[in-house]
Formats: structure tokens, sequence, C-alpha cells
């Protein structure tokens, strides 16, 4: 008998360690890119139709009371109601910024920004507050991906100023004394449409 009090106890412990240890969880790309970006304090909108995005954007534009937008892109530009709102091509306008991006790094939340949509600005330079309008196929796992695919995108003419925003709260500290002088944190908005 204690024979089996010794096996049905080692079992018992065997099962009760199982259930102790930490479980890793694995996220698809948009599921963990959206965790990482939310815990960064970034304003995540999904949108399925051109008309959510419109209204989403209007949403923000009257939430924030903003009479003036920069947009560089013609077509990003388009999703604004010009009726509503004024948009500025000059990047040097303080103004908040509607821009596209290259792509949205799952493994930490950040978004890839390279000269197609900043020219040659730094981050920090720009407005304080963003909204940046990206497909669910800009969704990539991770840094080293997002830079081949802007390779693989642009191959006879590799954009420049590749750069991330990496916190979406202003007042967020970085504490990486790399970035001393030059925070890149950003008010920012995600208008997220799924393509796939």
């Amino acid at each position: 008998m204690s024979f089996f009090k010794k096996v049905f106890k080692i079992s018992n412990q065997s099962s009760k360690e199982k259930a102790t240890k930490k479980q890793e969880v694995n996220l698809s790309l948009d599921d963990s890119f959206v965790h990482y970006f939310l815990e960064k304090g970034g304003k995540f909108l999904y949108c399925t139709k051109n008309e959510e995005i419109k209204s989403h954007l209007e949403n923000i534009i009257l939430e924030n009371d903003w009479k003036e937008l920069v947009c560089i892109d013609k077509n990003v530009a388009k999703l604004a109601n010009k009726k509503s709102i004024s948009i500025k091509e000059d990047i040097n306008y303080s103004a908040p910024f509607l821009t596209s991006c290259e792509h949205l790094i799952a493994d930490n939340g950040d978004i890839l920004f390279s000269s197609n949509q900043l020219r040659s600005k730094k981050i920090a330079s720009l407005s304080e507050h963003f909204i940046v309008f990206a497909t669910t196929s800009q969704l990539v796992k991770n840094t080293g991906e997002g830079l081949t695919g802007i390779k693989t995108n642009f191959r006879k003419n590799i954009p420049t100023n590749i750069s991330a925003v990496k916190n979406y709260s202003i007042n967020k500290k970085d504490d990486n004394f790399l970035n001393y002088g030059n925070s890149n944190s950003k008010n920012l908005y995600l208008l997220l449409f799924e393509d796939l």
C-alpha cells in the first residue's frame, strides 16, 4: 500500500509543479503589437471599412479641437474631411502630423518610419501629436523584419531617415541615456485598417 501512496504522491507533485510553472503565451502578430502599443500609452482604433477610418479621424480631430493638420502624403490626406479641417503640406508647421508608416513592430509596439513619411526631419523635431494610418499587412515580427521589408519594397531607392516612435505618452521619460535630449515620445493615435 505504501508503494501506491508514494507513486500517487509523486504524480500529484509533478502535476502541481506543472500548474505552478509560468505558461508562455504566444500571441499573434497583431495581438502582440496591440498589447505593447497600448502598454506604451498609444491610442488604437481598428477599422474594417474606409468610412470607419474617416469617422475615427473626424472624432480624433473633434476630441482635440484641432483646426489644422500637417500631411505630406496626398493619399493619406484624402482620409481627412477637408471641409472641417485645413491640411498643410509644410512639414515645418507645428500642427498635428497625419502620416502613414513603413511597418508596425509586433515584438515591442514601435512604429517604424522613413524619409518617405518624415523627409529629412527627426521625429523629435515634429509635432507632439501624431495620427498614423497603417494596415495590418504592415505588421512585422521585429525591427529586423521591418528593415528587411523596407529594403525589399524599395530595392532601387532605399529611403533614409529610418527611425521609430517608441513611446506614445508625451510625459513618459525615456531612461536610455543615448536618447538624452532627443525624446521621440508622441501623443499618438493609430488608425489600423484590416486589409488582409
